[in-house]
């Protein structure tokens, strides 16, 4: 029985879609993998290691432990990504930026949530044969849709009336996210209540921090800031949005996508053209907060229009399913296996 040896410290850092993720795909394959052994952060010598945060000693472990089997490292981020997400100081920056390259050019092989990433990994110098996009995707057990009744309580505890608009948005706050249009169109439209559950994962080194510490600490009447939440109650946020929005400028492969596509939340998104290839137009998309405003009003005064995109979150989620990743990830770490250490 082949051993997969799965790196990562994505629990450090509470609230980031690395975590859910990497959560998500560790369950997969320890419970779906037939004729392997899944452990997590395991000292000795493993088949596949596969690193999913650039973790420096992970790196440094495979290459103690194994010398020919091959290292996995999983893409999550580059460091366009990280641009308005976390603030430091610029030569601190880009001696970032070149570890964070430099290690994923130390692995055997990489994985990528973004099928844009591979051109991207080869422009800064990394071979693209060695490079596989497999997709994120979550668990339907844990993400649903809530039964009407159990909805109709959850807007009495939080004071909403039944025909309130809802929209909801999710994610780390910092201007990558789309925040500032996210707060202005609550500041716009009074009469629509908005949600955003995320806070800051990084602290103070959060990019604008200071200033939307400020705003979430005295809010406008109908914007919502729950911080960083639970599952079970990121589950019922889903559940009681009229809309889900993310005006995210720049994306890898948002977890709350599919979160949200899975408890079959209508989903509206800034026009990325990642979103065109990984989603095929199972979403309402918008170009800039003018749109997004034009486009919760036509909603929200035409809500039988909501049908139609509610469809195609179903879409969503049959594409990202988890019996579809399973089969990927088993061909994926047999062929690793067979192609050995390069």
């Amino acid at each position: 029985m082949l051993t997969i040896n799965m790196l990562t410290r994505a629990d450090s850092v509470k609230g980031q879609g690395v975590m859910s993720a990497t959560e998500e795909q560790i369950n997969l394959v320890t419970e779906g993998l037939k004729g392997y052994k899944v452990v997590v952060n395991q000292l000795k010598i493993a088949d596949i290691n596969h690193i999913h945060t650039i973790n420096p000693d992970f790196l440094f472990k495979s290459f103690l432990n194994n010398k020919k089997q091959p290292t996995i490292a999983s893409v999550h981020f580059l460091p366009e990504t990280l641009e308005k997400s976390i603030s430091l100081p610029k030569p601190i920056k880009e001696l970032f930026y070149k570890y964070v390259l430099s290690f994923y050019k130390q692995a055997d092989y990489l994985v990528t949530v973004n099928p844009r990433f591979i051109d991207d990994l080869e422009h800064y110098g990394v071979d693209r044969s060695k490079v596989t996009y497999i997709p994120n995707f979550v668990n339907k057990e844990k993400w649903h849709p809530l039964p009407a009744d159990q909805v109709a309580k959850l807007r009495q505890e939080m004071d909403l009336a039944e025909d309130q608009f809802v929209v909801v948005g999710a994610g780390q706050v910092q201007k990558r996210k789309g925040i500032d249009d996210f707060i202005r169109l609550a500041e716009e439209l009074p009469e629509i209540t908005f949600i955003w559950a995320g806070g800051f994962s990084f602290g103070g080194m959060t990019d604008g921090y200071e200033r939307y510490k400020k705003i979430m600490d005295n809010p406008p009447k109908n914007l919502i800031f729950p911080g960083i939440v639970p599952p079970e109650r990121m589950r019922e946020l889903y559940a009681l949005a009229d809309l889900f929005l993310l005006p995210s400028y720049n994306e890898l492969f948002p977890m709350t996508i599919l979160e949200a596509a899975s408890c079959e939340a209508p989903i509206m998104l800034r026009d990325l053209d990642l979103y065109k290839v990984i989603l095929e137009g199972n979403y309402r998309a918008t170009s800039d907060v003018s749109e997004m405003r034009e486009a919760i009003l036509e909603y929200k005064n035409h809500p039988e229009k909501l049908k139609d995109l509610k469809e195609k979150t179903r879409e969503i989620s049959k594409e990202y399913s988890e019996e579809h990743l399973l089969e990927i990830w088993l061909k994926f770490y047999q062929e690793q296996a067979a192609l050995g250490k390069k």
